[in-house]
């Protein structure tokens, strides 16, 4: 049996699935982007008068990503070090990667205690962002 789980604090998906499902112990987040919950705003984004992108802040992304996932890891009982495996989607790898390596480790300062990670250059996301996380965790006994 398994429970879906939805945050008033997170963007609203842009398909047709959850938030994230728990089974057991264990907590599958959909992929999660930095689209603010409160207006579907991308942080960092510079459009066009014609709605076209212009250019990006990829840091701005980054926290706001984090915060997305935090918000739906915390409307699951989970806590930001439950997670345990996470795979990153960057757009544009040769550009993005170092400044996204920077914010994962304000983060994570501690490698030891860190998820494990995978980093996937792709070449585009549903929405005009630069990154998008796909997460895993695993919740305390008793939660």
């Amino acid at each position: 049996m398994s429970q879906v789980v939805h945050s008033d604090k997170a963007p609203r998906a842009v398909g047709h699935y959850p938030h994230a499902r728990r089974v057991g112990q264990m907590l599958y987040l959909s992929g999660i982007g930095p689209r603010n919950a409160a207006d579907n705003s991308i942080p960092g984004n510079v459009l066009s008068e014609f709605g076209s992108l212009l250019s990006y802040d990829i840091v701005a992304q980054c926290h706001s990503v984090f915060a997305n996932v935090r918000a739906v890891l915390e409307a699951s009982g989970a806590q930001w070090g439950d997670l345990v495996d996470v795979t990153v989607y960057l757009t544009d790898m040769a550009r993005d990667f170092p400044a996204y390596n920077k914010v994962w480790a304000e983060y994570f300062p501690d490698a030891a205690s860190a998820p494990c990670r995978t980093t996937l250059g792709i070449t585009a996301l549903p929405t005009p962002i630069a990154i998008e996380l796909k997460c895993l965790a695993v919740l305390p006994e008793g939660t």
